[in-house]
């Protein structure tokens, strides 16, 4: 049997927390169910079951969409992990990554008012788990992927963009880069520059690595450098996964070559999305007003505090920090948005419209250390909501 230290604090999330609190507060799961209907006559159980529910069933037999007006479908999001990139504890497996799923459903429901539910599976074969979400298509309204390792993760999400006729988005990926987003936008109004101006070095060609680079491509952003654990991604580097390969034609227009020294030299932006480390001399020798993004959790590729005696701004994805770039601040508004407007997918358009809602909602009190909101900051998720409704209707996304 295995045991726990109670009394253990846990190190290095600057909170105090013991793993006792922890612990407990993650007894018997973190989820519920809710009855909306009442159930406390007969008259009651005639309605919300037998035979009054057959009377709804008979009427989505007749007209399917009418599931969404009169069940939780159209307002549930699956949550689908296969448990192979959990936060960093690596591929720990889909029972070990139920507390972060259940996590995941907790955030929906508090910040967005979304039922969602974790569902996690024992395969990591990309058939299998596209097969058992069509299959499992009717009972839930939008699929948010969680903790799946690249490159699978890419494959996995295309396919199920293709197969299914609800949105879909790989957290890891497109939170992450929503949020990376806005805090670049505010990052480069505080030190007065223009996105397009901008010279960014993403260091991590992973899952948050690709989407950070796409999403800032999208965005306008002047010159993009990515840099995997070879060095930086070119051209005429062989061995390209299909991938990298569509990330050179769009980045590194200079065709630069070597490792993070050459392109962090003279460079604006530092985006980290890796387990590395990155040394000090290196974010010194980075343009004058340089912005820090060390995003590895816990533990960032450069301390904050030392990135700092060189950086104008410095972000991290940890609490204990300035500047939390986290995705509970994209994702819940997303899907919500997503759901409200009945959108059949979730566009580059309605992820770039998170970005710029986002950032809006810190502008109010813009700063070197806030240049994202809270993710306790009650607006976000209704800005965020009615920025990605609106995005999806301009697309030709929306069916509401």
């Amino acid at each position: 049997m295995t045991t726990v230290n109670d009394d253990k604090q846990v190190s290095g999330n600057g909170t105090g927390l013991t793993q006792e609190e922890i612990f407990a507060a993650h007894e018997g799961g973190k989820l519920g169910v809710d009855v909306t209907a009442p159930l406390a006559s007969a008259r009651d159980l005639s309605i919300a079951y037998t035979p009054g529910v057959a009377q709804v069933s008979r009427a989505i037999a007749a007209d399917r969409a009418l599931v969404d007006r009169y069940t939780w479908t159209q307002r549930l999001v699956a949550v689908v992990s296969d448990g192979t990139a959990v936060l960093g504890l690596g591929d720990i497996g889909p029972r070990a990554s139920l507390p972060v799923m259940e996590g995941k459903s907790a955030l929906f429901k508090s910040f967005a008012g979304l039922n969602s539910i974790p569902l996690v599976l024992d395969t990591t074969d990309v058939d299998e788990i596209v097969d058992t979400l069509v299959r499992l298509r009717p009972s839930f309204g939008a699929v948010n992927l969680e903790d799946i390792a690249a490159p699978r993760c890419f494959e996995l999400e295309r396919r199920l963009v293709e197969a299914l006729d609800c949105p879909v988005m790989h957290d890891d990926q497109h939170g992450t880069a929503v949020v990376t987003l806005a805090a670049l936008r505010n990052a480069a109004r505080v030190t007065g520059r223009e996105l397009a101006d901008l010279r960014v070095v993403i260091s991590g060609a992973g899952a948050a690595g690709v989407a950070c680079a796409k999403i800032l491509h999208t965005a306008g952003v002047g010159e993009i450098v990515v840099l995997d654990s070879r060095g930086v991604l070119h051209a005429g580097r062989d061995g390209l996964t299909p991938i990298k390969r569509e990330l050179v034609e769009f980045t590194n227009q200079r065709g630069l070559t070597g490792d993070i020294g050459d392109a962090l030299r003279g460079a604006d932006v530092l985006i980290g999305v890796s387990a590395g480390t990155i040394d000090e001399e290196l974010v010194a020798g980075m343009a004058d007003g340089a912005v820090v993004f060390a995003l590895s959790n816990p533990d960032p590729e450069i301390h904050p505090d030392v990135a700092g005696r060189h950086a104008a701004v410095v972000a991290t994805g940890r609490s204990d920090f300035p500047n939390q770039i986290n995705n509970v601040l994209a994702f819940p508004g997303i899907f919500r948005g997503a759901l409200d407007a009945g959108a059949r997918m979730i566009t580059d358009r309605m992820k770039v419209a998170a970005a710029e809602a986002i950032a809006n909602v810190a502008a109010d009190d813009l700063g070197a250390e806030h240049i994202v909101p809270s993710p306790l900051d009650p607006r976000v998720a209704p800005e965020v909501t009615a920025a990605v409704a609106a995005a999806a209707r301009e697309d030709g996304v929306a069916t509401a």
